[in-house]
């Protein structure tokens, strides 16, 4: 394979907090590399280098392979919010002529409506956080460069998004080097692990799991070295205290030697974790009484974001919360909390105390320290919080000691019921594993919205599906349950489909639906008939399109039919799930 890129001797500091030194690697055509390292350790830093966004401190050489196209994929798109989508990504694109020029325009519609963006002359002021990431998204991949170089990609992206990413990347031969946090998107997408620690490179092969087990085995390597040294150095030093006249008797190349071992005695390996040991998680009482809601709507902008939601949350309850980017998942949350208004009762208990981690993150006042924020340094110790820190602005953090930071005054209130909307944005995997296991002991009540779906198949009982159309259904089981029981559904749909059904059967609903009342049974015959209709256009638009034969104006057209009838489809199967299943 030959060599995409080489980088010798990189550095990297802010004031005296050196990130990282003399840093090397290599990265060959068709690797997939997931680079792993603490927050605040330099790798948004390492990135930016490597992207030309940035310079590094000590020099060094950054060879990239001659020719090769690079796409930089940043955790912030920077965009012109007066341009419409289209406009945005065409206008920053590299030049292009000719027949070029139109099939990359061509290529970015596609896009577009794959990651269910269907309308290119939507202004970009107009999108939410989720939707601009998925421009970034499709900027980075229309591009079609040689090297994508991406910083948490899956951030703010709902999990079809992820999947729909995770897939497209999973099958290209394009060479990748990415910071991630989410180990489903690791395992499926990379083939190589790099861990930036106390320094230096380390390079695994293969998935997560072989990376966790060969850096143990480093780690007690080391620190197994670390104890042979030190009985080296018990003799040497016996040596070192002998009479002057030994001492003197002795060659000088010995006493340098017990310099270096000394140094060398000293360097055992102590992890450092965020340590949650010592919190007690949701041991304030709570009653039986948490959060009842009967009958809530919410409409927003003339769209219904919750329509008809009753539930009650129970003691002890985990329930994670799924749906598109926009679909009203936080818009729920702050109705639970008290802080948005509604249609409908929501009925909460005297005894809860409800810490509510937001996911755009905490206010922090501008000038203020980390000491300032939270006034208890043995507690900023246990999130990785040294004394050299404390005085640090809180605006000189990195994101993910952001984060920290906040997650630590959501946790120190003690809370017995804990909302968490996307808490897993900008936290490093290790700091993430230690969360998850602090909150597997949660005794109160836990509510989630994450696209991480290790995050949720470890941590929740049920979901709550955010269905489209203020529909939300509950479904008993973690993330990978769903989306197995849907790809199941599928499949059979699909099946169904392709055998024949007796004429008097053709336009009637699935048997054992005698909950249905008669007008959604009318409605689940009609849908049954809208799917056939568009499957069957869809399946004409295919071959269309796949045939290479279709004048520029008519391939633009069915190019943006294709994209508005599978987010028809989407919404119609969706529906006739509702009511074929979780009825």
């Amino acid at each position: 394979m030959a060599s995409y890129l080489q980088i010798e001797n990189i550095s990297k500091s802010y004031g005296p907090k050196v990130l990282f030194e003399n840093i090397a690697f290599n990265i060959n055509e068709g690797d997939k590399v997931a680079l792993i390292a603490p927050n605040g350790t330099g790798k948004t830093s390492l990135l930016r280098i490597l992207a030309g966004k940035d310079s590094s401190d000590s020099g060094g050489r950054i060879l990239f392979m001659k020719d090769i196209r690079i796409a930089f994929l940043e955790q912030e798109y920077a965009f012109d919010p007066s341009k419409s989508i289209f406009r945005q990504i065409v206008d920053n694109a590299p030049d292009q002529e000719g027949d070029r020029q139109w099939e990359y325009e061509l290529r970015v519609k596609q896009l577009l409506s794959q990651y269910d963006l269907p309308d290119p002359d939507k202004p970009m002021s107009s999108l939410s956080g989720g939707e601009v990431k998925r421009v970034a998204i499709v900027a980075m991949l229309s591009s079609e460069a040689d090297f994508y170089i991406m910083d948490e990609p899956t951030n703010h992206l709902d999990i079809d998004a992820i999947e729909q990413l995770e897939s497209h990347l999973r099958q290209s031969r394009r060479t990748l080097f990415m910071v991630t946090h989410d180990r489903y998107f690791l395992d499926r997408v990379c083939n190589t692990v790099m861990e930036m620690d106390r320094g230096r490179i380390y390079i695994y092969k293969g998935d997560y799991l072989n990376f966790l087990e060969k850096r143990q085995e480093r780690i007690d390597n080391f620190n197994a070295e670390t104890e042979r040294v030190r009985n080296v150095f018990r003799r040497e030093l016996e040596w070192i205290h002998a009479s002057p006249c030994a001492r003197t008797g002795k060659a000088k190349y010995r006493k340098q030697a017990f310099l270096q071992i000394k140094e060398r005695a000293e360097d055992s390996y102590i992890e450092k974790k965020v340590d949650l040991s010592d919190m007690q998680p949701g041991s304030s009482y709570l009653g039986n009484k948490v959060i009842n809601c009967r009958n809530v709507s919410y409409t927003w902008d003339g769209k219904k974001l919750i329509d008809g939601f009753t539930y009650n949350l129970a003691r002890g309850e985990r329930v994670g919360i799924v749906g598109r980017n926009a679909s009203g998942k936080s818009t729920l949350l702050n109705i639970l909390t008290g802080e948005l208004p509604c249609d409908g009762v929501v009925d909460r208990g005297q005894s809860i105390q409800i810490g509510y981690y937001r996911q755009s993150g905490m206010q922090f006042t501008t000038g203020q320290t980390v000491l300032q924020t939270v006034n208890d340094t043995r507690l900023l110790g246990r999130f990785l919080f040294p004394h050299d820190m404390l005085n640090s602005r809180v605006e000189r953090l990195s994101g993910g000691e952001k984060r920290r930071l906040y997650l630590l005054t959501i946790l120190m209130q003690n809370p017995n019921v804990l909302i968490l909307d996307e808490p897993t944005n900008d936290l490093d995997i290790v700091t993430l594993e230690i969360l998850e296991e602090y909150l597997s002991e949660f005794k109160g009540t836990l509510i989630i919205v994450s696209h991480d779906r290790h995050f949720l198949d470890r941590l929740v009982d049920h979901l709550f599906v955010f269905c489209g159309d203020g529909v939300i259904k509950d479904f008993i089981g973690g993330y990978s349950e769903y989306r197995s029981f849907i790809k199941d559904y599928d499949a059979a749909r699909k099946q169904e489909k392709q055998q024949p059904k007796p004429a008097s059967d053709s336009r009637r609903p699935r048997s054992s639906k005698s909950g249905l009342s008669w007008k959604e049974k009318q409605e689940m015959a009609a849908l049954e008939a809208d799917i056939e209709t568009l499957g069957a256009e869809k399946a004409e638009l295919e071959e269309k399109l796949s045939g290479g034969s279709l004048p520029q104006d008519e391939l633009l057209k069915a190019t943006e039919r294709y994209g508005q009838i599978g987010a028809l489809l989407d919404a119609k199967e969706t529906r006739w799930l509702e009511l074929s299943l979780f009825t």
